[in-house]
């Protein structure tokens, strides 16, 4: 993505070269899209034949840019006589305004040609496009262009208006224009998104926030969010930035669901633009403490679509919370599952312990009880459907092996579980994570009976259970020999010894013995798995390892966070403040915005993070990392109606306050230092 300019507005967003050109491309989805399916596949803009380049792009916003070109080779701008702004936004639909400037003294003639087309390809298409079985049609008309796409009652329709005259074709729309001298010549061109239903209404036309919005309005919408978030006031300027550019993101990402009405949060740009389980938990963990109003309506529309039959195609369960949701054709006419899909063994014991977290936070115990029956549900999915073999662990194997996922936990890629030489384990696998999940969502779970749904006897039992599901695990993953948890269990009960970032998330899911805890951070603080900027996914001595494989060797900033999250829990200050430093440091060279992964070269050999190609930028759970890390390291921590605060921020980062943190509590403000200044204060 580095050559390329993106913009977004909830899960609308165009991407495109750095003219503000697109042209079709078979790696990465390029164009304009909205609910997963791309709008605009071309939109190529000529000046009297030339293509044009760009002397400077202004993408400041996430919801607008513009980019100030020239016709002709870089070599030809000495003597230009003429210059094009083009102004462009997204919000709901699109808008570009088209200005060409004549810096000559004279009158000059230009024609001025606007390619346009729409492949209204599915996302899941873009690397693997295959004949559409719809009919794809474009109708002229009065300076407009309607680009249309039919299969059954998949209907979607891309509307192109000119606000200046214009001869349309069905290619495109050609002007003819006279700039008088050091003149200009201008027209908006608006383009419409409409997603049809069943019934013929224009969808997305029924959503509250739907349709075309002023860059005003939007950005009024923004700094109203902004506003709402605790203040941050630091001395160190990657946190301030990396705060900034986060909840900027985080807004951004925000769009209306189609099936419930809601907003909710996409999980990234640009593959992910929808609700997944397991990111949005995740996510909504990190970001709890600042902007708890986003957690109720993903908790309750993961409820609200949680599985309640066997339906091997979809891998659901009763009681599974969804792993993705999507609204393309190809979900659509199934011909692949995601319409909801629910390959993921970990998303339902995390709806638990997020649900739990929102109530410590916010006391919010209506939510609680509304949502009874669901967590209910997913307590009960861990027990029966979620361990498959009847050994009292979560397993994984999908019902699907056509289109299903093979790994089902959060390293979803193919190779991403495997022995410490590399050779990948049996189906089904039992990830060490997956248990420490379900230890925590018996705890959070029997709490919640207890104080909530006035049922005693279902907490006992939790309880029970949650501490025989420690000391079972304590004795069945460790490896005496290496000092580390196992990464899974494969079909035969056998260790897969490989040594990778999971062991992290066993210490925030506190199912980690208090006497093994220093020789897990260790292990993670250590030359194998930590790189300088964060802990690599896979150690640098496994089989596997690759410092940009995708799950084998990159560093995830999201999987830092709780990492760091988990290292606090145990009292292991120093070693969660090296992790907030390098995430920090990383943050800078990426303009604040830390992206889905980077690789996990050692920080020695490249002196800065080098990027992983196809990174997802923004992502949700990265822009929910300084967030977690912030709380982190200020030591935050609810404890019935009051807010602990206990600061333990990394040599160099200086003063971190924070102020109006809302809670159960109102709202109350921390402060804390870097020890080598003064020791940190809290109040």
């Amino acid at each position: 993505m580095k050559d390329l300019v993106s913009i977004l507005d909830g899960n609308t967003f165009l991407v495109s070269d750095q003219s503000g050109d697109v042209e079709p491309s078979l790696d990465f989805p390029t164009g304009l899209f909205s609910f997963d399916t791309r709008f605009l596949s071309t939109w190529l803009l000529l000046i009297d034949g030339q293509r044009l380049h760009a002397l400077s792009v202004d993408d400041a916003a996430c919801h607008r840019t513009r980019y100030f070109l020239v016709p002709g080779e870089a070599t030809h701008f000495l003597d230009t006589k003429v210059s094009v702004i083009r102004s462009r936004m997204v919000s709901g639909d699109m808008s570009e305004d088209l200005t060409v400037l004549n810096h000559s003294g004279q009158e000059m003639s230009f024609t001025v040609r606007m390619e346009m087309a729409s492949d209204f390809a599915d996302i899941f298409e873009i690397k693997d496009i295959k004949g559409k079985k719809g009919h794809n049609t474009a109708t002229p008309g009065e300076n407009s262009l309607r680009l249309t796409y039919r299969r059954d009652a998949f209907h979607r329709e891309t509307t192109i208006h000119s606000s200046a005259d214009a001869q349309v074709d069905r290619r495109g729309m050609t002007f003819q224009i006279r700039i008088g001298p050091h003149g200009e010549w201008t027209t908006r061109l608006t383009v419409t998104t409409v997603i049809y239903g069943a019934r013929g209404q224009n969808v997305r036309a029924l959503l509250p926030f739907a349709g075309s919005r002023t860059s005003a309005a939007i950005e009024s919408e923004h700094a109203d969010f902004v506003d709402q978030a605790p203040k941050l006031s630091c001395d160190c300027q990657p946190l301030a930035g990396a705060y900034r550019r986060s909840l900027a993101d985080l807004e951004s990402l925000r769009y209306e669901s189609i099936a419930l009405g809601v907003r909710l949060m996409a999980a990234g740009l640009p593959w992910f633009m929808t609700l997944f389980g397991r990111d949005s938990i995740f996510t909504s963990l990190q970001v709890l403490p600042f902007v708890p109003e986003l957690i109720p309506p993903t908790l309750t529309m993961l409820a609200g679509l949680q599985g309640h039959r066997v339906d091997d195609f979809r891998d659901e369960e009763p009681g599974k919370i969804l792993h993705e949701l999507r609204y393309g054709e190809t979900a659509g006419f199934e011909e692949q599952p995601h319409s909801p899909y629910y390959g993921a063994a970990d998303s339902t014991p995390l709806f638990v312990i997020l649900l739990d977290e929102y109530e410590r936070w916010t006391g919010d115990a209506e939510l609680i009880k509304q949502l009874e029956f669901a967590a209910r549900a997913a307590l009960t999915w861990i027990d029966t459907y979620g361990d498959l073999l009847g050994t009292g662990y979560v397993w994984y194997q999908t019902r699907n092996p056509a289109t299903g996922l093979e790994n089902q936990c959060w390293k979803d890629s193919w190779d991403a579980i495997c022995y410490a030489d590399g050779r990948l384990p049996s189906f089904p696998r039992a990830t060490c994570e997956l248990q420490g999940y379900a230890y925590d969502a018996k705890m959070r779970g029997a709490r919640l009976a207890r104080q909530y749904w006035n049922d005693p006897v279902y907490a006992d039992r939790l309880e029970r259970e949650a501490a025989e599901l420690k000391e079972r695990f304590n004795r069945d993953f460790w490896l005496p020999d290496k000092g580390y948890y196992a990464l899974a269990l494969d079909s035969d009960g056998s260790q897969v010894d490989a040594l990778s970032s999971n062991i992290g998330h066993l210490l925030w899911s506190g199912i980690v013995d208090e006497s093994r805890a220093r020789q897990v951070a260790d292990h993670l603080l250590g030359p194998q798995l930590f790189s300088g900027w964060g802990v690599r996914t896979l150690a640098d001595d496994q089989g596997r390892y690759n410092p940009i494989g995708y799950h084998v060797g990159t560093v995830w900033p999201f999987d830092n966070s709780i990492i760091a999250w988990g290292l606090w829990k145990y009292g292991l200050r120093e070693e969660a403040s090296r992790i907030c430093d390098g995430m920090l440091q990383a943050s800078q060279y990426f303009s604040g915005r830390l992206p889905e992964a980077f690789a996990g070269y050692e920080r020695d050999l490249t002196d800065f993070p080098v990027e992983y190609p196809t990174a997802c930028s923004p992502q949700a759970w990265s822009a929910g990392t300084p967030l977690l890390l912030l709380r982190v390291m200020l030591g935050l921590e609810p404890k019935g109606e009051h807010l602990i605060i206990d600061p333990h921020v990394p040599p160099g980062l200086g003063r971190v306050e924070l102020l109006d943190i809302p809670g159960r509590w109102g709202r109350v403000d921390a402060l804390g230092r870097s020890r080598e200044e003064e020791p940190g204060l809290a109040e």
